[in-house]
């Protein structure tokens, strides 16, 4: 079977794994567990880290050493304006004009403000920034903001950090059906699984932060991401048989030896 590449914006990753480089519990594990995903997407949270720190130590130094594809978020931002303001402070720290998008709208559940975000996404855009925001799981909010510019969505599996899985696993077929941009599945994966599970509902990638970075072994957890995601997306394309209610013999019954 020969794969469809995955794309965005016209640049073209082999692996379909993003993860996130916040709440390791050291930099050395933060770095051996990157590499142990195989990913080549990493967020960065441009206001929880110092971008202009150097001296071989840095997280930027590590990225950019590994050619590691940075892609800044606006993690923390609960307006339109602070998210705007965020994604061109990355681009003027000189990182990309690419910004993983999130404009939260509550502070106990983290869900997205979906109308702040549909209007950040459509300023962003119209400044040439590459906008994949971070939203629920409802495929008319997705079409929306597709039609404001959106390089891609990034539906939550469930809400950030809750390893809950796939709570709505129709809405996020339904929103690959619809999408003519790349799906993403960020948030609420918890095992390798969830992301096995993720890629079999036809979405083209996993995003994970706290599933990885929070395990008893992050590196070993990261290893396993990586697998499942390839093995997901391997049994998505192969097509799984249909559910039945009733058994079906594994081996034809016809030209049975005594029949």
């Amino acid at each position: 079977m020969t794969d469809t590449p995955f794309t965005i914006a016209g640049r073209t990753f082999s692996s379909r794994l993003i993860v996130g480089s916040g709440k390791y519990p050291s930099h050395a594990v933060m770095t051996q567990a990157i590499d142990a995903s195989g990913a080549e997407i990493v967020t960065v949270a441009v206001r929880r880290v110092d971008l202009a720190a150097r001296g071989g130590e840095s997280l930027r130094d590590y990225l950019e050493a590994r050619q590691l594809f940075v892609l800044p978020n606006t993690a923390g931002c609960y307006t339109v304006d602070d998210a705007v303001r965020t994604a061109r402070l990355a681009r003027e720290a000189g990182l990309s004009n690419w910004v993983k998008l999130e404009v939260i709208g509550d502070e106990r559940t983290l869900f997205p403000d979906t109308e702040a975000l549909v209007v950040a996404t459509r300023i962003l855009v119209s400044e040439g920034f590459v906008v994949l925001p971070y939203t629920n799981d409802d495929p008319i909010v997705c079409r929306k903001l597709e039609d404001a510019g959106a390089a891609a969505v990034m539906p939550l599996g469930a809400p950030i950090g809750s390893g809950l899985g796939i709570q709505n696993e129709n809405n996020i077929r339904i929103i690959c059906e619809f999408a003519t941009v790349p799906v993403i599945v960020d948030a609420g994966v918890g095992t390798a699984s969830e992301a096995a599970r993720a890629m079999e509902l036809g979405v083209d990638g996993v995003m994970m932060q706290t599933a990885i970075a929070q395990a008893q072994d992050p590196v070993a957890m990261a290893d396993a991401m990586k697998h499942a995601v390839l093995a997901g997306r391997l049994a998505y394309r192969a097509g799984r048989i249909p559910r039945k209610m009733y058994a079906t013999a594994s081996s034809p019954v016809e030209g049975l030896i005594g029949t």
